[in-house]
């Protein structure tokens, strides 16, 4: 028995032995993994100068080639294993053109990474010049939440974007009393579109303080009634060109600057119900145009957080390429670009539009490439005007097909979606009878309805772009596309 026992307790002894060799070699191999873990590959500068920080994780030592490096200095070059810090600082690029530097990282480990910095040259000054600290009174809100918050939304249209001024575009100016009208419809969002370019210097950037302060005198109006307000780039003779390159591109992105910096700080006061928007339709339909639309976007974001105040927390909205549901996977989480960089959390909504189909929504007449489609949904088809029938496959199922999208794409992976504007083109005059007239009146009023309820049943807010009420006189102009809509909003 003693026999027996010793050679349990030796081999007990043995075994321990193994186990413990067996873990010291298994955590030296984990230990041993190469590790480089680079949060940011790319970096801006302001034009004016500054500094950036390059974060990043190595378990062995690195250094950075600086060949080329020029006028970008560097805090460190080479280090050992750990976390690491280097502060990126930059004189103001004063040489009329963007400069890059292309960072090499290695590391001893065999592992290495890129990192382009970027500095855009100084074309117009800095109109940041009253920046105060951030204030989040008013401004608790997620943007997710802010969103949901939004029942009915209605855009101003052809006014303030209008580039002959207020009236250019044949429309009367706004007033109090169309937006208590608009309150008391139901609507309880505003966008408000609106030119900037127009009325700004193209020499040196300055918008016209008159056009600032009337704009926000249209904001307040709104602020009298509660609403929510959304306040964007529209219409600006076409500035923001996502396919420029070089020396225009340079100036795209200063005049995006300039121009947020001050329509932002005009604007700090307002609490959350203010929102800013980046752009209106941008035309971004590939890689190449979608990265440069990210870049305008990170710095609209920059332009209105430097400006502090309330703005430090302001929720903002981007356009996705074109504004169309279908680019919009160029900023969905994981791809390339992706979403621009927001310090804040949970301050960015994803803006697109929605004039789908093509027939109904945008066509007044009979085109090349299709008919003109008078009439939508399942139970508004003429029976004598067939040819002008929406085809069933783009109907109620295909909108709830796209809302389903849009939340899955991103509201479940908590990016907010607006829809800044759907629509549809009037029919009523092109039907061949009366009674044709009033089933395409119908169905555009069933169209609006089902948006808005598809689009909230799915996360998402809407705005109409035009309709239910006559600019002219202040008063509701269609009630059944108002009843329509209400009921889509759940009232």
């Amino acid at each position: 028995m003693k026999i027996i026992y010793l050679k349990i307790r030796n081999l007990s002894f043995l075994l321990g032995i193994l186990v413990t060799i067996s873990a010291f070699y298994s955590c030296k191999k984990t230990n041993n993994t190469p590790q480089l873990i680079l949060s940011n590959i790319t970096d801006t500068i302001l034009a004016e100068g500054g500094t950036v920080l390059l974060n990043f994780t190595c378990n062995a030592t690195w250094s950075i080639d600086t060949t080329g490096l020029g006028w970008l200095h560097l805090s460190q070059t080479s280090g050992n294993s750990g976390d690491v810090t280097i502060t990126l600082t930059a004189p103001a690029n004063t040489t009329g053109i963007s400069r890059t530097v292309l960072l090499k990282l290695n590391s001893a480990n065999d592992q290495s990474r890129r990192i382009t910095v970027v500095q855009t040259p100084v074309i117009f000054v800095s109109y940041n010049t009253s920046p105060i600290a951030p204030d989040a009174t008013g401004m608790s809100s997620t943007a997710m939440q802010i969103n949901a918050n939004i029942k009915m939304g209605m855009n101003i249209w052809n006014t303030m974007e209008a580039p002959g001024g207020e009236t250019g575009w044949g429309n009367p100016v706004i007033t109090q009393t169309l937006i208590d009208t608009l309150k008391m419809a139901g609507f309880n969002a505003i966008r408000l579109p609106c030119n900037w370019y127009a009325h700004s210097n193209s020499t040196t950037g300055q918008i016209d303080a008159a056009w600032l302060s009337r704009v926000k005198q249209v904001v307040q109006y709104c602020f009298n009634d509660g609403l929510y307000v959304l306040l964007n780039d529209h219409y600006d003779n076409g500035f923001l060109e996502c396919k420029a390159t070089g020396a225009k591109l340079d100036t795209v992105k200063a005049i995006q600057k300039a121009i947020w910096e001050q329509v932002a700080t005009t604007m700090r006061d307002f609490d959350e119900h203010l929102m800013l928007a980046s752009a209106n339709e941008p035309d971004a339909n590939d890689l190449t145009s979608s990265t440069n639309l990210y870049a305008f976007h990170q710095i609209f974001i920059n332009a209105v957080r430097s400006t502090g105040g309330k703005n430090a927390y302001r929720t903002l909205v981007l356009q996705a390429p074109s504004t169309s549901l279908d680019l919009a996977n160029y900023f969905a989480p994981g791809a390339i670009p992706g979403m621009p960089y927001d310090a804040v959390p949970d301050k960015l909504i994803l803006e697109v539009h929605y004039y789908s189909p093509a027939n109904f929504c945008i066509l007044g007449g009979d085109a090349s490439w299709g008919a003109e489609w008078r009439y939508w949904g399942a139970n508004f088809h003429s029976t004598d005007d067939t040819l002008h029938n929406s085809n069933a496959d783009a109907e109620e199922g295909y909108m709830e097909s796209n809302m389903q999208l849009a939340k899955k794409s991103f509201v479940d992976k908590n990016i907010p979606v607006l829809i800044g504007e759907f629509g549809v083109q009037y029919h009523a005059d092109n039907c061949p009878t009366p009674a044709d007239s009033i089933l395409s009146l119908t169905s555009t009023a069933h169209f609006f309805g089902h948006m808005v309820r598809t689009a909230r049943a799915n996360g998402l807010s809407a705005f109409l772009w035009a309709g239910v009420i006559n600019r002219q006189t202040e008063t509701i102009d269609s009630q059944q596309q108002l009843d329509s809509l209400r009921a889509g909003a759940g009232f």
